[in-house]
This record gives C-alpha cells, sequence and structure tokens, in this order.
C-alpha cells in the first residue's frame, strides 16, 4: 500500500487519543511521541497547531506537558483535520501554463473535483470523535486484538 506523504493528521488523531485516555494529566511531548513512533519535536509542531484550535493547551516547564481542552466527545476528526490541514487542497493540483486551453480546463475541474471531495471529506470525518476512536482502542486492547 502506498504511503501518503504528509501524516500529521494521522498522528494528531493518535496524539489526541493518548490525551484522551489520561485526562486532567498532563503529558509530556517526548512519551507521547514514542507511541506514533515520532520524535518529540515533530509531536510538538503538531499539538501547536492544536493548541491553536483549541483542542489542547500546554504547560511549560519540567512538571508540564499536554492534555485536551475539550471533552474528547466534542473533538470530532473533522475539526482536526481543519486545525493540521487549513485550506490546502485534498487533490494535488498542479497550475498549468497560462496558454494552454486544456491545462486551464482540467485545472478548473480538479478545482472543483476538490471541493466536493474536501466537502466529503470533511462531512465523513466530522462522524467519528476522538473518544469513538479511544472506545474502539479500548475495546480491541481489552479484546486482545
Amino acid at each position: 500500500m502506498a504511503q501518503p506523504t504528509n501524516t500529521q493528521f494521522a498522528v494528531g488523531v493518535h496524539l489526541l487519543t493518548l490525551l484522551a485516555g489520561t485526562p486532567g494529566q498532563w503529558r509530556d511531548s517526548q512519551s507521547l511521541a514514542q507511541s506514533p513512533a515520532t520524535n518529540a519535536a515533530h509531536a510538538r509542531r503538531i499539538l501547536g497547531q492544536l493548541r491553536e484550535a483549541g483542542l489542547v493547551r500546554s504547560h511549560p516547564g519540567p512538571r508540564g506537558g499536554w492534555m485536551l481542552d475539550r471533552d474528547a466527545a466534542a473533538i470530532d476528526l473533522g475539526t482536526v483535520w481543519l486545525a493540521l490541514n487549513g485550506e490546502d487542497p485534498v487533490l494535488g493540483v498542479h497550475v498549468p501554463q497560462p496558454d494552454c486551453g486544456v491545462g486551464q480546463r482540467v485545472h478548473r475541474n480538479l478545482i472543483e473535483q476538490d471541493r466536493r471531495a474536501r466537502k466529503a471529506l470533511l462531512a465523513e470525518l466530522a462522524r467519528t470523535t476522538v473518544a469513538e476512536v479511544l472506545h474502539e482502542e479500548t475495546a480491541a486492547v481489552a479484546s486482545g486484538n
């Protein structure tokens, strides 16, 4: 299976799910980064974007770290996607030569396709919350899967 080039969304959901599993506890970026197999600096960059979106909060210092700033049931994955991807296109749409009529038509068509794909993606992601992801993980661990 092909690997995506941008894994921020997956790592962000992973980090939020870890934080949801320890509500009210500060978690340091080093320990959080271990589970999604990333480094602490990358985890902090992602958590910083999630903080800007009001999903997590941070506290500096040796006893500091990160925790959810909302209930996990109030954080849907569409919100996470927007926090980490903003207005970036879903499809990799290139910009054609200005004098190429075919390229201009393809570009307009793909921009419209991207708009619809983004709308569908966000609608689908909004159907799942971080609490539901945590619940699925907790159930899988309990059943030994």
